[in-house]
């Protein structure tokens, strides 16, 4: 059986960036706890101070398929590449004849959510065609 995980991202407003990938991935909020009709709620029956209810944000595969993604508040900015970051497949079991206009269209999509294009890169012998992103906070994803 494998063991489940989650991603998780440092973040300087973790709502806003949640947004973002819950529109990238077609992923939805992550609901709140059992007992529990709303975010808010969950913050007012546990006292969480208005300063810090945006502390973190989570995202949820609504076909439960995909891991949790979650968001949390740090302080300071991101300052370096990426170590590990997220492949979007999104011309996966295209025809190689049509994997760069996919791409292209995947790429608009994302920039006008807030992503930036960073380059291009061409197919290979090697490797196809892809698009290098990063997300509204500076995260490196591709798109493949």
């Amino acid at each position: 059986m494998a063991t489940a995980f989650q991603v998780t991202f440092d973040s300087a407003d973790p709502a806003a960036h949640a947004a973002f990938w819950a529109r990238a991935l077609h992923y939805v909020p992550a609901p709140p706890p059992a007992g529990f009709d709303s975010w808010a709620d969950v913050f007012v029956a546990r006292g969480i101070p208005v300063e810090h209810q945006n502390d973190r944000a989570a995202i949820v595969d609504p076909e439960a398929a995909g891991p949790r993604v979650l968001f949390q508040k740090v302080p300071e900015p991101k300052t370096a590449k990426n170590r590990v970051h997220l492949d979007l497949r999104a011309a996966a079991g295209w025809p190689p004849e049509e994997r760069a206009e996919r791409l292209e269209a995947e790429c608009a999509r994302l920039v006008a959510l807030g992503a930036r294009r960073v380059r291009r890169m061409e197919a290979d012998a090697v490797d196809a065609v892809c698009i290098v992103m990063q997300d509204p906070e500076g995260n490196e994803f591709c798109l493949d």
